[in-house]
Order: C-alpha cells, then sequence, then structure tokens
C-alpha cells in the first residue's frame, strides 16, 4: 500500500456518533485529504493507518459532527472580549467597579465601550445614568445589555449625543423617561441608534482581531461552523462584511460561516441591489453571503417583543402595550416574497408570538407566488400560539433555537413570566411541541447574548433546567415546562444536521458520513453514557476542520 492510500487521521476505540440517520454510531472513523475516508468497526480502518497516520483514541471519549452556530455575533464578541467586557459579572456593584477600573486602565478612550450586563441586576431591569455618572462623570458610556435590545448611558453620553426629554421616541424603540420627562439613561431597541452614532467605529485591524478571538471561543467549544446573525451596519461595530472576505483572503478563516445579511427595517426592496453585490462577491469559499436577516421585533423582558395581546402589568391587568413591529406586516410580505424569487434564504428575528405568526404569514405569501424553498428560519422563537406550531412544517420554515434560554432563572421568573400571564409563558420556547409536529430544528446560541457552549444548550434543551448545578441541585430545580423537553440525540441532531441544513452545508458538514469534510470534534466523556444532570459537564478536548485541528485543550 502506498502512502497516499493511508489515512491522514484516525479516530479509534471509542464511539463515535455521526448523526447520520442510516447509522448513528460507529467505532472508528478514517480521515484523508481532509474528507471522511472511512465509517465504521475499528477493523474497518486498521488497513488505513500507515506510518505518517495520526491515531486518537477515543477511549473513555465521544467523536462528533462539529457543532454548528445557527445564531452568532462572532466579532462583536471578540470586540468585546477586548472592551469593558460585563459578560462574566451579575451585580451592578460589579458592574460599575469593571466600568470604573477599565476607565481607570484607559484613560486616552474617547468613550467607555464594551457592554453585557443583565437586566435582572437593576429593579425593573432598568439601570441609570446616575449609576455611570458616579463612577464616570467626564467621559461617555455606552454599555448595550447581553441581549442587545438596549443600552446604558450615562449623562455625558446623553448631552454629546443630543438626547433630552424633548427627544422624540424612534419609531422602533423607547428612550426611559423618569417622572418628570427625564432621560433616564436607559435607550431601548432603535432608541441605541441615538448614541450609535456618535460611536467611534472600530478600525479595520480591530475588526480583524476580533473576529480571530470570536473564532478561536468559538472553535474552543467545537463549533467549526455559524451564520453570523448581523452583517452590515449596526451592533456599534460597523460593517464586518470586508472583515470576513479579508481574514478568507488572509487564509486565518478556519470556520465555514454563512453571513446574514442586514436588512434596514427604516427601507425598502431597493435593498436587493446591495445584496446581489455582495452575495456575488462572497458566493463561494468560507465566507458566503445568501441570506438576508430581518429582525420584527425586540425582547420580552423590555415588552418590545410583539404580542397578539398586550402584555400584563405588575398587577396582572391588561396594558396598552403589545410590542413593537418593527416592519409593517403587509409590506413584510411584499419582501419576504421578493427575497425569496430572488434565491435569498431569509432569517427572520422573531420572539413574540405576533412576530412569528406574521413571520409565517409572510412565508405562506412568499411560497403561494414561488413555490417551496428557502430554508427560511425564525430565530428565537419565544412566544408561539399553540395554532402556529403545526405550520413551521407545512411552510418548510427551520426553528432556530436558543436553548440556554429555556430555563427558570430570574431575566424569566422576574421579568417575561409575570407580564405574560399563566397561560401565554407555558408557550414558550416549544422545542418539543416544534419536533413532534414535524418542524426541523437548528439550534445557535446568540454569543455574546448567552454562552456559545452548545454543550451547555444540548443540557438544556434535554433538561429545561440550566447548567452547572450540582447533582442535588438539579433535582431540586423546578424544570421549565417539561412537556418541551428533547431527547438528547435530537439536541445533538440541532446542533449539527439542522444547523447544516439552515446554513446550505449539509452535503459537506454535520453528520459523519463518507466523503463529508471532516469537520469534527471530540469529548472528554460520552453524554449519552451518563446522567442527564451531567451533560453540560462534558468539555471539548480537540476540534477540526477538514482533518486541521484548530483547537486542542490538552
Amino acid at each position: 500500500m502506498t502512502r497516499s492510500s493511508f489515512a491522514d487521521l484516525v479516530f479509534t476505540g471509542g464511539p463515535c456518533y455521526t448523526v447520520d440517520p442510516a447509522r448513528s454510531w460507529a467505532g472508528a472513523v478514517a480521515v484523508a485529504g481532509g474528507r471522511i475516508a472511512a465509517v465504521g468497526r475499528p477493523a474497518d480502518v486498521e488497513d488505513l493507518i500507515g506510518p505518517d497516520t495520526e491515531v486518537v483514541d477515543l477511549t473513555g471519549k465521544l467523536l462528533l459532527p462539529g457543532f454548528q452556530d445557527a445564531h452568532v455575533h462572532p466579532v462583536l464578541g471578540g470586540t468585546t472580549l477586548r472592551l469593558c467586557d460585563l459578560h462574566e459579572l451579575h451585580t451592578a456593584k460589579e458592574y460599575l467597579d469593571a466600568v470604573a477600573d477599565y476607565a481607570r486602565r484607559n484613560p486616552q478612550a474617547p468613550w467607555i465601550r464594551g457592554g453585557g450586563w443583565s437586566l435582572e441586576a437593576f429593579p425593573g431591569g432598568m439601570p441609570t445614568r446616575q449609576m455611570l455618572d458616579a463612577v464616570v462623570p467626564d467621559r461617555p458610556v455606552a454599555l448595550p445589555n447581553r441581549d442587545a435590545h438596549g443600552m446604558w448611558v450615562n449623562s455625558k453620553a446623553l448631552e454629546m449625543c443630543g438626547i433630552t426629554r424633548d427627544t422624540p421616541d424612534p419609531f422602533d424603540g423607547r428612550i426611559e423617561r423618569d417622572p418628570d420627562g427625564e432621560p433616564t439613561g436607559c435607550l431601548q431597541e432603535g432608541a441605541m441608534a441615538l448614541v450609535d452614532r456618535h460611536l467611534p467605529v472600530p478600525t479595520r485591524q480591530e475588526l480583524a482581531d476580533g473576529l480571530l478571538a470570536g473564532q478561536a471561543y468559538l472553535h474552543s467549544f467545537g463549533i467549526t461552523a455559524w451564520q453570523d446573525a448581523w452583517v452590515g451596519t449596526g451592533l456599534g461595530i460597523g460593517d464586518v462584511f470586508e472583515t470576513y472576505r479579508d481574514a478568507e483572503a488572509r487564509g486565518v478563516l478556519t470556520a465555514r460561516v454563512a453571513g446574514a445579511l442586514w436588512w434596514e427595517r427604516d427601507g425598502g426592496l431597493e435593498q436587493l441591489e446591495l445584496f446581489r453585490k455582495r452575495r456575488a462577491a462572497a458566493g463561494t469559499g468560507r465566507f458566503r453571503a445568501r441570506t438576508v436577516k430581518m429582525m420584527l421585533d425586540g425582547v420580552a423582558e423590555n415588552h418590545t417583543a410583539a404580542l397578539l395581546d398586550p402584555y400584563l402589568d405588575r398587577c396582572g391587568c391588561t396594558t396598552d402595550n403589545a410590542g413593537l413591529d418593527f416592519i409593517d406586516p403587509d409590506a413584510l410580505k411584499t419582501y419576504v416574497t421578493a427575497l425569496d424569487a430572488a434565491g435569498f434564504q431569509v432569517h427572520f428575528h422573531a420572539l413574540g408570538d405576533r412576530a412569528v405568526r406574521n413571520t409565517l404569514d409572510a412565508l405562506e405569501a412568499a411560497r403561494a407566488a414561488n413555490g417551496a424553498g428557502g430554508r427560511h428560519h425564525l430565530a428565537h422563537p419565544q412566544v408561539v400560539h399553540p395554532d402556529d406550531v403545526a405550520r413551521f412544517r407545512r411552510l418548510g420554515a427551520t426553528a432556530n433555537i436558543q436553548p440556554l434560554w429555556a430555563a427558570h432563572e430570574p431575566a424569566m421568573d422576574e421579568l417575561t413570566i409575570p407580564f405574560l400571564g399563566e397561560e401565554r409563558a407555558a408557550w414558550q420556547y416549544p422545542f418539543g411541541s416544534l419536533s413532534r409536529a414535524g418542524a426541523t430544528l437548528a439550534a445557535g446560541s446568540d454569543w455574546s447574548v448567552s454562552s456559545p457552549n452548545p454543550l451547555w444548550g444540548i443540557h438544556t434543551a434535554v433538561n429545561r433546567v440550566e447548567p452547572g448545578l450540582s447533582e442535588q441541585e438539579f433535582v431540586a430545580r423546578k424544570v421549565f415546562y417539561p412537556e418541551e423537553r428533547l431527547e438528547l440525540g435530537q439536541a445533538v441532531a440541532a446542533y449539527t444536521a439542522g444547523s447544516a441544513y439552515l446554513n446550505q452545508l449539509d452535503t459537506l458538514a454535520g453528520s459523519i458520513e463518507v466523503g463529508k469534510f471532516a469537520d469534527l470534534v471530540v469529548l472528554d466523556r460520552d453524554p449519552f453514557d451518563g446522567p442527564v444532570h451531567g451533560i453540560g459537564e462534558a468539555r471539548v478536548l480537540r476540534t477540526f476542520v477538514e482533518g486541521a485541528r484548530v483547537f486542542a485543550s490538552e
């Protein structure tokens, strides 16, 4: 046998979960030329092991297809890691201490930027400008919260941006105000743009560094591909389209990336020309831009997610607020039909039941006009009316789920459930119902909103309880609507084959099959062979893209 007949890489000695419906389990996998060359028993790959073959012993471990994140913001996350990053902190005091420390260590920074604070750290989810004024009175501070749907600013930032009691709320946002009408320092949704336009845009090098930092972080969790959910202006970091193209041209983009081109919600179909140009410029290679991202509503915690019926107040009485429609529902049908006809996948941000229904109505109109197709998907389907669950399968709409959010935690129990009411609260994150109805599930993290660790997401999808608890704490924790739990195999499939389908990579990756790319991850244990409360404790040991190691913990 010649050297060219041998495998470059062989995994053997332990279980391989393939996510291939024809053969879910194998005992060995061989890789040659960046692709899967053999899948079977250890004896099936023995003849492929040559003098230069790297052999990975899977004893006590598990081999999986590389995870794919269906909704993530790597450049933002990587850039934030280098600024005033609050994601790992939890209390108002910790946030303020971190802001003061960052300002002290960066005396030349014209703005104090970063973000990642949680709403539940503040009464009613509303921090104030006075809190920031106490630690940074002389420079503007602008800190998006963890879900990037709100921003905390100080008085200096309000002054520099010209935001006063007389500034009207934008159509797609809200300036929080005190009883006297003065801005409190909390800006919701589209009101953040009043500050964004004044922020210094990161340099080309800063964005490049942010992408590489984000990519390395995602690889450490076994993620080999993703869909960047915001490629365009916004998010306070500028447009990252050229950031990806430059990284690919320099040979440093090791992941496969589907770029979702940002739809400016105050625009119309004149945007199609730019989308077509970008698709042509990024139509091959590891970065491809064949998707358009449309944000239809906000989030439930700040009452901007679009609901069919109004939110409740703290006393349980009906209010006059049913959330925001960022795009007119009738116009949405026209836009989606045109995008679908032009061959674009549409990635919808749709949390509330009205936003979900508006999306499905638009997809129904597109299907009536153009026929089936498109691989369109709804990210963050939080509140889904029971009448709409079966429509996902009928319309070919993928549910792009963020499982870490489907658990009892302060933002849910204090800022969401009381304002939805008992009936609607039970409609949240209906993963099990969607699966039973035949919908395709893909999964993502929305990092830097929440951890990108797929094993934590899988743990939560299976248990509807957050990871990181002791066995005693796990048993005592109330399960978040247990009827919506997924089986472990279903959750793994959502993070692999399901997301590969959504990312239009299913013929190339997402499962371990002969001929597909060797995008693989090795875990330190087999979660299928352990207690369900321990799923989130599994760790990634190695990550491979086309057989090349891009992460190793050893």
